[in-house]
């Protein structure tokens, strides 16, 4: 009886270090595949991430080839740009002429100044040398002698004015030719880019026709 009882305590003992055996496995074995899981998720939030960074590196690329698309003028701003343009070196001309012309004005008033300082002087001397001519022969030789040299002296610098007035009449002939030139030629440039934009504004309404014909209906 005795041994009877002993064995069926073995067996009761065995069988509960078995359960503990086989639930110590079970326990290793969802472990091991925790493990598993663990590993297969840290690497499909490692490719998870690489692909946010891919991702992250295409949109910024797109936005960047978005900035530039958006600073390319469109054919009408291009046309807009260049009357502008047109239009401030005309005014820039315009006023680079107006400055030559108060420059000139200025020289001018200067060499007006200059010859009337040189008249003052000279009718000064004049009339200083008249009152001592009068009393002699020599004086009066003097006199004249000094009237020649000052009739001279204004001969020569009309002939110097009249070879500049000359010189400036044939760069005003030619100014004006160009001028009437450059006229010309911007009345045809407008002409031009009045059809031109005409033609691009038809190319535009045709191809909007165009593309909403080809639209699914």
């Amino acid at each position: 009886m005795e041994e009877v009882a002993q064995e069926s305590e073995l067996q009761c003992e065995h069988a509960t270090l078995q359960t503990k055996v086989d639930e110590f496995d079970q326990l290793l074995q969802r472990g091991k595949e925790g493990n598993l899981l663990d590993h297969t998720f840290r690497d499909s939030t490692e490719k998870l991430h690489s692909a946010k960074r891919e991702l992250a590196a295409k949109l910024r690329s797109t936005l960047s080839l978005k900035r530039l698309l958006e600073y390319v003028p469109s054919q009408a701003e291009l046309i807009q740009y260049e009357f502008r343009f047109s239009e401030l070196y005309t005014d820039i001309q315009a006023k680079h002429c107006q400055t030559h012309k108060y420059y000139a004005t200025y020289n001018i008033l200067l060499e007006i100044k200059e010859l009337m300082l040189k008249e003052t002087s000279l009718l000064n001397s004049i009339s200083s040398q008249f009152k001592g001519a009068l009393t002699s022969p020599a004086g009066r030789r003097k006199l004249i002698d000094s009237m020649e040299g000052i009739l001279h002296g204004t001969q020569q610098k009309l002939e110097k004015v009249q070879i500049a007035l000359q010189s400036e009449q044939k760069a005003r002939e030619a100014l004006k030719g160009k001028h009437a030139a450059a006229v010309s030629e911007q009345r045809h440039y407008n002409s031009i880019l009045k059809a031109f934009q005409v033609e691009c504004a038809r190319n535009e309404r045709l191809r909007l026709k165009n593309s909403q014909e080809h639209l699914p209906s």
